[in-house]
């Protein structure tokens, strides 16, 4: 039996769950048939499960090291006028810029929303 690519990302590995079909690669669940449209979003959450948008303001939950520096960004930052990145290969899905140390790239796994 072969189960059809990702409507989303177009993996060749998605898995079937009970009447779902499911991509590992992006996380994208559909019912076999199901039409998919081109204008179905990813969904960036939060730590928390809240969904993120652009210009949201969020608080860093855990104290992140930067890499290639002796800085921390500290629990508590607040973070304005974040950026999604949907296409993001390495796992980095907001984009902003922090107070005191410059534009750089979070995970939204670290954060949540204000």
């Amino acid at each position: 039996m072969s189960l059809p690519h990702c409507p989303k990302c177009n993996s060749e590995y998605t898995y079937q769950d009970s009447d779902l079909l499911i991509c590992p690669e992006c996380s994208y669940e559909w019912k076999d048939g199901e039409q998919v449209t081109a204008d179905d979003s990813v969904t960036i959450k939060d730590a928390v499960g809240n969904i993120l948008a652009d210009g949201d303001s969020v608080t860093v939950i855990k104290d992140l090291k930067i890499k290639g520096s002796s800085a921390v960004v500290k629990v508590g930052t607040k973070v304005k006028s974040i950026r999604l990145l949907v296409d993001s290969n390495d796992g980095h899905d907001i984009d902003c810029k922090i107070d005191g140390i410059g534009p750089m790239k979070l995970k939204s796994e670290f954060v949540k929303k204000a």
